[in-house]
């Protein structure tokens, strides 16, 4: 059967229109993406120009597309909103962790969460696809591992959890590593949406909407991007799913453009950490029906983000890969609000794998203390049963090993919940 190409207007019949950004002052900076009107405040008054492009992009969809992905284009009824207000985070107007103190230290407003980037994986390179396989079926099934990581969900959002980061082209399935023959991608060489992926897509958005969970959306990652062709290919890739997620009306959002901008394996000069902002202020100024997106992008373990990212971004994204001192860390998260930009926004690591829960000091705590958000990284170790790690493939999404257990305990301890 052939199946001719869906395209999926998302823009209404005019030829024009602009965006107006209305400013004012406050004491705190503020911003709230909703879907009547897009308020931005800030601290001091700056020069906003109007959006002059008046042709918004088309959503494509692969040639895979039928009315079976009907309800991954449907517009949703939003249940969970996020806002963002100077350093903290609302969820439906409410301060995140609202009230709640730990070690004398402030939690609400933060952001807890943990690097899930595998929800949506799979591999169309059938000559490594095997090694994917469950141990007890000896298959890989892509849609398993998403209704497994759907039914895991309200267990970790009991333990605390609010947020977790996903990535549309995922992470490394094998822990650390460059040489990476798999494909895994949301996009395919033009940046054409795949259907398959955003039917699974759908499903962990609406599941996360409904749980008042927020999800982290990474677009890039620096092991797949070659998939897509070439520049213009990642244009296309990045309009495609930043229209979809607007028109479909998610308000439970943070869009990392890539992950680790400035990993020097990446092909496109556009997703590297000289131009990425270039990106960044793309999805930022992207508007639909009053509504945007919140949007970072991240850099590797230790670094500190480039001034135009850190200006240009709704909030900051840190690792603390390869930070093996908790001082280090509180130093990165001192000199990074000292860039100017960052002095007033909120930092979330997103990627951490660093534990020692059980320690006097540990990074978690150096996270806590300056007042950051913490985000848990896990993969399996040489060795390791199945049961360990959230990152790498295939998944065992419950808290299953002493690890997991470490991680949840403490998030619920800090958290309160």
């Amino acid at each position: 059967m052939k199946f001719s190409t869906i395209r999926i207007f998302v823009i209404p019949a005019t030829l024009c229109f602009a965006i107006i950004i209305s400013l004012s002052c406050t004491k705190d900076s503020e911003l709230i993406a909703t879907n009547d009107n897009l308020i931005e405040s800030i601290t001091e008054p700056t020069t906003t120009e109007q959006v002059q492009d008046a042709t918004l992009p088309q959503v494509v969809l692969d040639s895979t597309a039928s009315d079976s992905s009907e309800d991954s284009r449907n517009k949703i009824d939003s249940k969970t909103k996020l806002s963002i207000s100077g350093k903290q985070f609302y969820i439906n107007n409410q301060l995140t962790y609202k009230g709640r103190y730990w070690q004398g230290n402030k939690i609400e407003g933060l952001l807890m969460n943990s690097r899930m980037v595998q929800g949506v994986f799979d591999d169309s390179n059938p000559s490594t696809k095997q090694q994917f396989a469950y141990p007890d079926s000896n298959t890989w099934n892509a849609d398993r591992n998403t209704d497994e990581f759907i039914a895991a969900m309200t267990e970790w959002k009991s333990k605390g959890l609010l947020a977790f980061t996903l990535n549309l082209q995922g992470g490394s399935p094998t822990g650390y590593g460059n040489s990476q023959p798999w494909i895994n991608s949301a996009f395919d060489s033009k940046g054409t949406l795949k259907s398959s992926y955003l039917k699974r897509l759908t499903r962990i958005l609406d599941k996360a909407d409904e749980l008042n969970m927020v999800v982290i959306l990474g677009y890039f990652y620096f092991g797949q991007d070659q998939v897509l062709e070439n520049e213009t290919a990642v244009l296309n890739a990045v309009d495609n799913i930043t229209y979809w997620l607007l028109e479909k009306g998610y308000q439970n959002l943070l869009i990392e453009i890539n992950n680790e901008c400035n990993h020097q394996t990446y092909d496109h000069s556009i997703l590297r950490a000289n131009r990425i902002h270039e990106l960044v202020k793309r999805v930022k100024e992207a508007e639909r029906n009053g509504q945007r997106l919140l949007v970072s992008t991240s850099y590797t373990g230790g670094a500190i983000p480039g001034d135009l990212v850190i200006r240009e971004s709704d909030y900051i994204i840190l690792h603390g890969n390869g930070v093996n001192n908790p001082n280090s860390l509180r130093n990165l998260i001192e000199n990074t609000r000292n860039v100017n930009g960052g002095e007033n926004k909120p930092i979330i690591i997103n990627e951490d794998d660093h534990f020692d829960f059980d320690k006097a000091d540990y990074n978690f705590l150096a996270s806590v203390e300056g007042y950051t958000s913490w985000g848990f990284f896990d993969f399996r170790k040489q060795g390791e049963s199945y049961k360990e790690g959230f990152q790498s493939v295939p998944v065992d999404w419950g808290i299953n090993s002493e690890r997991k257990n470490n991680f949840f305990n403490k998030l619920k301890e800090i958290t309160g919940f």
